[in-house]
């Protein structure tokens, strides 16, 4: 076919094999079917309902909101959004205190983590390879590899933005 040319639309109800293809990835790679090995099951978006289309301002106040705590270390997660349908992401604000880091296994592959820093010093990112952090601070880095968070100092804050591919 010549470049710029497109094909003829398809019949309905018939889809690509690379459509076929990402719509099974989509399936395997949905945060319902990773709901039980997650260290956030608790308040995972397969416990909280998708959330509808916002329609006017939504705001979630600081203590509020579904929270997990870790068992591992001094840290509770909140999640401020869970993601909509069509949408791959999570939205946690996270409370940490110095003392053990909180380790995390891979994620689904794909996996991409942005954690901004709001109060406080965290030591994150993969293992090998982690950053102290500061307030205002923003790394973007793989979460489908093992990983951490460490508060630094106490009343660490953070928002952590899980983006599943």
């Amino acid at each position: 076919m010549a470049a710029g040319a497109r094909s003829a639309p398809r019949a309905a109800g018939r889809r690509s094999r690379a459509s076929s293809r990402r719509a099974g990835r989509t399936r395997a790679t949905s945060t319902a079917g990773k709901a039980a090995s997650s260290p956030y099951a608790a308040v995972s978006p397969s416990a909280v309902p998708a959330e509808p289309p916002a329609a006017a301002v939504r705001v979630i106040r600081a203590g509020q909101g579904p929270t997990v705590a870790s068992e591992q270390a001094p840290y509770a997660a909140t999640l401020l959004s869970a993601r909509p349908p069509g949408a791959r992401r999570d939205i946690y604000h996270l409370r940490a205190e110095p003392g053990a880091a909180r380790t995390s296994e891979p994620h689904i592959p794909g996996t991409v983590e942005h954690l901004i820093v709001s109060t406080g010093r965290v030591r994150a990112g993969p293992a090998g390879e982690l950053v102290e952090l500061e307030p205002g601070d923003c790394p973007t880095y793989r979460g489908d590899v093992p990983h951490s968070y460490e508060a630094l100092l106490p009343g660490t804050t953070f928002v952590l933005v899980m983006q599943h591919v």
